[in-house]
């Protein structure tokens, strides 16, 4: 194992070394992110998922690094450049643009002005000018190397050939790069203008039209707005210091005063600053804060999957689910507890009195005869006016009617899983049934759908694709083992994300428990075929078979841990299933008579937990949850109106909530709370049920104002746990309104594109 690598991954994430290279030994023995964190604490000094995923991406960049000083010091050997002291500095290299800059003047390119220049035979020229003695002449030296024959026929020719390669000189100075990188870093503005002819065309980028700021200053969302303008063909972006400072910084490196030969070296900095030093750094300053935009808006979809993934279940119900629509009528489907689907029909309560009566007839028959303990209603076309009609049919009070998010749902309903489970039934059948999944359990029924197609991110088809998908699989992991799956009823898209499985071994688990039957036992799972003792180490822990014969199987206990529980309940004269099921006799446990060498205080803490409480589900109670009656369409708004929502996204810039209108409305980072906050994600998450007021309704754009702030009613049990940061402005006088109204004006910021 690199001890280099350890060493600078201890320090920079502040972790002891032997946490670094236990963790790293883990992943080289082949480890998941959730087994390690889970089951290895005593290893790792109980790091948790975010330090563990740190160590893995950061071991992933250093090690590209050396791959990339590898290939470097390859080539520079082969072409035999490669001296002493330039190996040394490839090996010192801390970041990839430092080794970028040392190979510049050696990477094999095409012919530029510079090497025009010296095949003319002008390098003699361009040194005794570059080094400036006061004496010297350009004009009387330049004559010296006229050659027609090689294309230099005048003074000026020569000089400018010369100043050609002097140009190229400073601009494969690792030193001068150093320092313009950092220019460009500290004072960079990002300049948005609007290509001519495109302002019509553009509208939506209407807020780049004429736009600057600071490179240090822009957040995510703008940054990735305006490089999308610029890809669409509507906006100019470029990232630039002053120029004089600029100018200033490579006058310094290179000028040694003001003789005529330092003349000729100033035009030739300059030329080398506009033509070569600031167009390559603008476009590596792009590239990082690209890099740095990608990263901000994935950590927010990261975090509003997770929100949205560990949303609170209804749970095992009899549930009647609808897929609304006028025309075409709704689409009902009634589904038992495990989500099997019994019956679907189509009603048409929106086409008039005959048909709407006949609807009635039918939700209530369908709900007598399948014993329905839940109604949930797609959101989507006609769903507030769908939910309005069965509140009013007088079904039994029991019977919870639910609004529920359909994002995604025709994806799943067109796709090949869906096809693979319904081949007899249509995509509104196969839409629906999704729809009444999502109320019982959301997680198992959102990993069916690329996350992408959710509704929760930020342009996130304009981030680094490779990336998104590995923080999303990251997530969609880490909630799928958080929770735990039942193996016996689980599908293979779920199955899937279990630590140690995989696609393959999904399709193997349920391709053994459809011939054998459910499974009896964890034990039982070595028998799948290819689920080797690796596989099954990772993935015991996390798959649940309730009711089977041994009862830690329905607990987060891993089998590699039974011998101790079993020992426990030795020590206590009683069986493990009374130890599980009497506080009592858990009381009497001293945890420190099992300590081990390999077992320690935090294995043994979670296993007493998962004694009290075997296979807890993390996630949330179900609330039920109704928009305001009444309130169906944009055109039902007025500002003022105080209405109930929940947050269906959360952005760098604010909240977007579902009031039941079918539009979201937009709650801005400054509406959010009474005071002064940076990231949304400190007050709101994605399916949080909050109370907002309507402060503007734009018909002719469709757009929702909303504000969340003195509202006491949103500091709910609900919220995220984060405490109220002191010292903060309060917005309570004038002053400070006035302030933040000026700022938000001046800056114009784009809420939506």
């Amino acid at each position: 194992m690199n001890e280099q690598y350890i060493s600078i991954i201890s320090k920079e994430l502040q972790l002891a070394p032997h946490q670094i290279q236990a963790t790293l030994q883990l992943f080289e023995d082949g480890a998941t992110v959730p087994f390690i964190a889970r089951y290895r604490k005593e290893a790792t000094g109980s790091l948790d998922e975010t330090q563990i995923v740190a160590i893995r991406d950061r071991l992933a960049q250093l090690e590209a690094l050396d791959k990339r000083r590898e290939a470097i010091l390859k080539s520079l050997a082969e072409t035999g450049k490669l001296t002493n002291d330039l190996n040394l500095k490839v090996l010192k290299a801390d970041s990839l643009a430092v080794l970028e800059d040392l190979y510049l003047p050696y990477r094999p390119k095409r012919r530029t002005r510079a090497t025009i220049a010296k095949e003319k035979g002008l390098e003699p020229l361009a040194q005794k000018l570059f080094d400036q003695e006061p004496g010297l002449d350009p004009d009387v030296e330049a004559r010296r190397y006229l050659d027609e024959e090689k294309g230099v026929s005048s003074v000026d020719d020569a000089l400018s050939g010369a100043r050609d390669i002097i140009a190229e000189w400073a601009n494969e100075n690792t030193e001068t790069r150093a320092h313009l990188r950092n220019l460009f870093s500290r004072k960079g503005q990002f300049r948005a203008k609007v290509l001519p002819g495109k302002e019509a065309q553009g509208i939506q980028y209407r807020d780049y039209y004429d736009w600057e700021e600071s490179v240090g200053q822009a957040p995510s969302h703008r940054v990735l707005a305006m490089r999308r303008g610029e890809r669409e063909g509507f906006l100019s972006l470029h990232i630039l210091p002053p120029e004089e400072e600029a100018l200033a910084i490579l006058e310094s490196l290179f000028l040694k005063g003001d003789s005529p030969a330092s003349q000729q070296v100033r035009l030739a900095l300059h030329d080398s600053y506009r033509r070569l030093l600031a167009p390559s750094l603008e476009t590596e300053i792009k590239q990082e804060t690209k890099v740095r935009a990608d990263r901000d808006a994935i950590a927010i979809f990261v975090d509003n999957l997770r929100h949205l993934l560990m949303a609170a279940p209804l749970g095992s119900k009899k549930v009647m689910a609808i897929d609304p629509g006028f025309r075409t009528g709704c689409k009902v489907v009634c589904l038992d507890p495990q989500g099997k689907l019994l019956h679907n029909e189509t009603i048409y309560p929106h086409t008039g009195d005959q048909a709407a009566a006949k609807a009635v007839e039918r939700i209530v028959a369908m709900v007598r005869q399948f014993k329905t303990e839940a109604i949930a209603i797609g959101n989507g076309t006609a769903g507030r006016e769908t939910e309005s009609f069965v509140r009013k049919l007088g079904l039994p009070a029991d019977v919870q009617i639910v609004m529920v998010d359909e994002s995604g749902a025709s994806i799943y309903s067109a796709s090949a899983i869906a096809r693979e489970e319904f081949p007899d039934h249509d995509l509104t059948v196969r839409g629906a049934v999704s729809i009444g999944r999502r109320l019982m359990d959301p997680l198992a029924e959102l990993v069916k759908i690329d996350p992408k197609s959710i509704g929760v991110g930020q342009y996130q088809h304009d981030v680094d694709q490779g990336e998104l998908k590995k923080s999303l699989d990251d997530v969609v992991m880490s909630c799928v083992n958080s929770v735990g799956v039942e193996v016996n009823t689980a599908s293979a898209q779920l199955l899937t994300y279990v630590s140690g499985l995989g696609p393959q071994l999904a399709k193997n688990i349920l391709a053994y428990r459809n011939e054998k039957g459910p499974f009896e036992s964890r034990a039982e799972l070595k028998r799948v075929p290819r689920l080797g003792p690796k596989g099954y180490q990772q993935a015991a822990g996390f798959l649940r078979i309730r009711g089977g014969s041994n009862p830690l199987d329905s607990s987060a206990v891993h089998p590699e841990s039974y011998p101790i529980v079993e020992t426990m309940a030795k020590d206590l004269k009683c069986s493990v299933s009374d130890l599980m099921r009497d506080e009592s006799l858990r009381q009497k446990i001293d945890l420190s008579r099992y300590v081990t060498k390999d077992v320690g205080m935090p294995t043994l803490n979670d296993i007493l937990q998962e004694l009290a409480k075997p296979g807890r589900d993390p996630r949330k109670t179900f609330e039920p949850f109704s928009f305001a009656p009444g309130i169906e369409s944009i055109d039902d708004l007025q500002p003022g109106m105080r209405l109930p929502g929940i947050v269906t996204n959360v952005t760098a810039f604010g909240a977007f909530v579902d009031i039941g209108v079918h539009r979201d409305g937009m709650v801005h980072v400054s509406e959010l709370c009474d005071y002064f906050i940076k990231d949304p994600g400190q007050v709101v998450r994605v399916h949080q049920q909050v109370m907002v007021t309507v402060l503007d309704v734009d018909h002719q754009r469709k757009r929702i104002a909303l504000s969340m702030k003195n509202q006491g009613d949103n500091k709910s049990k609900d919220k995220p746990d984060r405490k109220t940061p002191k010292n903060v402005p309060q917005p309570s006088t004038q002053k400070y309104h006035e302030k933040i109204s000026q700022k938000k004006k001046q800056r114009g910021i784009q809420q939506s594109l």
